[in-house]
């Protein structure tokens, strides 16, 4: 049952990032067009750097299983602040979905945080290793 559960992690941190690092590679070749719209929202252009961090790294972290904990908790944050702050005008077409799928991912990577990275990941192998 062990190995299942593991494998089943390991299904869920591939699955997880996906979002993240499209979104974060995205930023990166459309940085002057997401900086423009970050300031319109009223967040300093400035966190584009620390956002594509997060988002693309931290999402590659996810997915080979470094320092998942930590990683998942920071992104449950971001996640939950972004639906806050960029998605809570209900009245404006797809923002009550969106703001929904924001708390669905955040619980995901709570949930994340809590378990741990399973046995496949480099988490695992640097602990056996350290």
């Amino acid at each position: 049952m062990k190995k299942l559960e593991d494998i089943g992690i390991l299904v869920a941190r591939i699955l997880m990032p996906i979002l993240f690092i499209s979104a974060g590679w995205g930023k990166i070749t459309g940085y002057a067009g997401t900086q423009q719209y970050m300031e319109a929202m009223g967040v300093p252009g400035g966190l584009l750097p620390l956002t594509i961090l997060l988002e693309f790294g931290g999402g590659l972290a996810i997915l080979f299983g470094l320092l998942t904990r930590t990683t998942a908790l920071i992104t449950a944050i971001f996640t939950l602040l972004t639906a806050f702050l960029f998605h809570s005008d209900f009245a404006e077409g797809m923002n009550s979905l969106m703001f929904m799928k924001n708390l669905t991912i955040a619980g995901g990577y709570l949930l994340l945080a809590l378990t741990g990275p399973g046995a496949i990941s480099i988490d695992r192998l640097l602990k056996k290793n350290g």
